[in-house]
């Protein structure tokens, strides 16, 4: 009986391993370019759409905005260069960023409320 069984497995394997070969994942270069296809989809185009909308807030920054650098230092422009930005983190101290080091820029009334609460 379990020979039988045995020879009946076999026999499925063998069929089924023959049939496949003919549809469309069948083929041995399918399986590369659908992971490469779900690799652009998952990974890929969110980290470009990301890095765009980092590129337009850089553009974006103006005086007298309140930002947060990647560092985590928090602060007002004062002063904005071609590639750099004067960022002012306290009375009479104010530090030279590149531009491309700023992680968000806050809205106003956030900080007025926090400096009131």
């Amino acid at each position: 009986m379990t020979s039988t069984l045995l020879e009946n497995s076999l026999l499925l394997a063998q069929a089924a391993s023959a049939g496949g070969q003919g549809g469309i994942l069948g083929s041995p270069m399918m399986l590369p370019i659908l992971m490469i296809v779900v690799m652009y989809f998952v990974i890929f185009r969110p980290q470009q759409k990301r890095l765009k909308e980092h590129q337009k807030l850089i553009a974006g920054v103006k005086v007298a905005d309140h930002v947060v650098m990647e560092s985590g230092v928090h602060g007002i422009i004062t002063s904005v260069k071609d590639r750099t930005v004067m960022v002012k983190i306290a009375d009479n101290v104010k530090v030279e960023f590149e531009r491309s080091k700023i992680a968000a820029v806050t809205k106003k009334s956030d900080v007025v409320e926090a400096t009131e609460a």
